[in-house]
């Protein structure tokens, strides 16, 4: 996806080779116009699956889930990371692994809001070594419906995580595709239809 690709250019900064941070625009600050033509592109490219649900992971997943699920037309849930008073019974619940923040998490879910009938987009911010859209995959395994595919906002390529997740047969597309993140620049995966770009 051009548009993102260009505001990484523009606002991502690399702190290392594995992290690149985007707090500007994705997971602190939002900018709601590219949120927005996230979420286009998420319907486009998951159009022929037949979307009932969109789960991501809270927080910096619900941004560009919310506006895919706008443009789709179904409902957004978002698995809780923390306990919450109306939020103690009846759970669907899965421990994931965050690369970003090296630490794990219980994550939940109300059963009510995933059932058998539910054909579900996971939507996540990152994909780096897969766990966390391989619980979220979990989750929805357990209220037996079915992962219909996997929707990543940026992809760090040189991690094993889509390796992982498309071995398991799951439908995994990622709108931005980082090859490298070495000597302090974002370079992108090639893309056979035009030349490659970095930051």
């Amino acid at each position: 996806m051009k548009q993102l690709e260009q505001k990484i250019i523009e606002e991502g900064i690399v702190l290392n080779e594995n992290v690149l941070k985007v707090d500007s625009f994705l997971n602190h600050q939002v900018d709601p116009q590219l949120m927005y033509s996230i979420g286009q592109t998420f319907a486009a490219l998951f159009e022929a699956q037949k979307i009932t649900k969109v789960l991501t992971l809270e927080s910096s997943g619900i941004a560009p889930a919310v506006m895919a699920a706008l443009q789709m037309n179904v409902p957004l849930v978002f698995a809780r990371k923390r306990k919450s008073l109306t939020l103690k019974d009846d759970l669907y619940t899965e421990s994931i692994f965050s690369f970003t923040k090296q630490e794990e998490s219980e994550v939940t879910v109300s059963r009510k809001f995933i059932t058998a009938e539910d054909r579900v987009l996971i939507i996540d911010d990152f994909l780096a070594n897969g766990d966390a859209a391989l619980g979220l995959a979990k989750i929805v395994e357990q209220a037996q419906a079915s992962v219909a595919g996997i929707g990543i906002v940026i992809e760090k390529a040189f991690q094993p995580g889509r390796n992982k997740l498309v071995e398991l047969g799951y439908l995994v597309h990622s709108l931005a595709r980082i090859a490298s993140l070495s000597e302090g620049k974002a370079t992108f995966v090639a893309d056979p239809n035009r030349t490659d770009r970095s930051v």
